[in-house]
């Protein structure tokens, strides 16, 4: 019989980014990162002058973020702890939205803080992604995890019969952040860790349907 399936996000679910690339952009170039609304890219501001970074440096500036910074990036408290729970019950994998270039660097980065997990990387939406791992997986049941609403949107769409916990562990954008349970895409919202995990050990060890 085949196990239960996790399926989770990295970045402000299980690792922090925002704040260690915040540091990082004032520390190195010179940019203040202030969020104020759910739009990623309204939010850095050149800090001499205060215009903002125009969109083609936000991404290379991300890029390469990833490429040289990942080792800023620290644990959201009870990520490690809860996943590794979960993985007494079920397989995890990890499905991130990086290149696939950055992929063994991620999983490289999610083992120096304890959790050794299958990383699936994908751009755009990922209920299509995710549809492929559970084509290879063929789970008992499955639970998505993420921290943005619009790929609860996108499972809900293609894989309706998954769990969906929506869960942003970093509290300097969370509250920006719509709410994919609100708006009826995910199961729940859940960010922190301590209560997320027993809903997740809930949805993986009970014959639920997920609603």
């Amino acid at each position: 019989m085949t196990k239960p399936l996790v399926i989770s996000d990295c970045d402000e679910v299980l690792l922090h980014m925002i704040v260690p690339y915040k540091e990082w952009l004032g520390e190195h170039h010179g940019i203040d990162f202030v969020m104020e609304d759910s739009d990623f890219s309204r939010a850095m501001r050149y800090a001499g002058s205060g215009d903002p970074v125009p969109g083609p440096e936000i991404w290379r500036l991300l890029g390469l973020f990833f490429d040289t910074e990942m080792h800023r990036q620290g644990a959201i408290a009870g990520a490690v702890e809860g996943i590794n729970a979960l993985a007494q019950h079920a397989d995890i994998v990890i499905l991130t939205n990086l290149t696939d270039e950055r992929r063994d660097a991620r999983a490289r980065q999610l083992m120096d803080v304890g959790i050794n997990a299958r990383v699936f990387t994908n751009q755009g939406p990922k209920g299509p992604a995710l549809k492929a791992i559970l084509d290879e997986y063929q789970p008992s049941r499955a639970v998505f995890i993420d921290d943005l609403p619009q790929h609860h949107g996108s499972v809900m769409e293609i894989a309706p019969h998954v769990s969906r916990l929506h869960l942003c562990g970093e509290p300097m954008i969370a509250r920006h952040i719509d709410c994919a349970h609100v708006k009826g895409h995910a199961h729940a919202r859940i960010d922190q860790w301590e209560h997320a995990l027993p809903w997740l050990m809930d949805r993986i060890t009970q014959d639920g349907s997920g609603e």
